[in-house]
């Protein structure tokens, strides 16, 4: 094999850490219902496609580089995707705690669904909530924005100045204050539903405690959050919907 082989060989690689890497962790792709090979396959395709974009940047690095340097880059490629795809899932994650807190709130939070992220199960509205999340993101095609991010982010995070810790920590505890933020919107009208109902329902066991309350609101209360969440649903997938995006162009 010739010189300019190996480091064309070794440039497809390094753009396939960054973005495999990445893929690996984003909501959607990073889905525990997909196979594996099916993952491996839509990252080897995804890198390929943005190689011809990407190669005229990284294939002079690798062919100055020692050997020492490749894994060097080789590292920190798969470090800076995985921060990139962390930035990404912290969205998802934020939505589901939002979705189990919900579910909580309404009295739902025992009710069990499928799983769809990992392998343990949630509450059935968490699962309802991510899998619309999902579509949309699919449907909105922010999946090919990702891509358009991936190819941007190699101006921001040069491949021969590999990965930053400060940086990426910096990055990481903005996009967790951002998406708590995100999460105590979107939950915000349930937590003062849960507060008043079982303030009301407190009282109402205090003036007749040979009555069991608890028991007999339930129906009430469950009523109650699913009308809540029928008006707000739409609401709660748009603005998840908004800083998703908004971190995607953006961030």
């Amino acid at each position: 094999m010739t010189a300019d082989a190996q480091a064309l060989i070794i440039a497809l690689f390094l753009i396939f850490c960054r973005i495999g890497s990445c893929l690996m962790m984003l909501p959607g792709y990073s889905s525990a219902r997909i196979p594996t090979h099916i993952r491996l396959f839509v990252a080897i395709a995804v890198a390929l496609s943005v190689a011809p974009r990407l190669l005229p940047q990284v294939l002079p690095l690798v062919q100055m580089a020692s050997d020492d340097m490749r894994i060097y880059m080789t590292v920190g490629e798969i470090l800076n995707g995985l921060l990139i795809g962390l930035l990404g899932r912290v969205f998802m994650l934020a939505l589901q705690f939002s979705g189990s807190v919900m579910a909580n709130a309404i009295g739902m939070g025992q009710s069990l669904g499928v799983p769809l992220e990992g392998h343990e199960a949630d509450p059935a509205l968490v699962s309802l909530i991510t899998l619309t999340a999902t579509v949309m993101i699919f449907s909105l095609n922010l999946h090919a924005e990702i891509v358009n991010a991936l190819v941007a982010s190699y101006k921001a995070m040069p491949v021969e100045l590999g990965f930053s810790i400060r940086s990426g920590l910096n990055s990481l505890v903005d996009n967790l204050a951002q998406t708590f933020m995100l999460c105590l919107r979107i939950s915000s009208p349930f937590v003062v539903y849960a507060v008043i109902v079982n303030f009301a329902i407190g009282l109402a066991n205090k003036m007749t405690p040979a009555i069991p309350i608890y028991f007999i609101s339930m129906p009430f209360v469950l009523a109650g959050g699913l009308l809540l969440l029928w008006f707000s649903a739409g609401n709660i997938l748009s603005i998840f919907a908004g800083a998703y995006r908004q971190w995607v162009v953006m961030g």
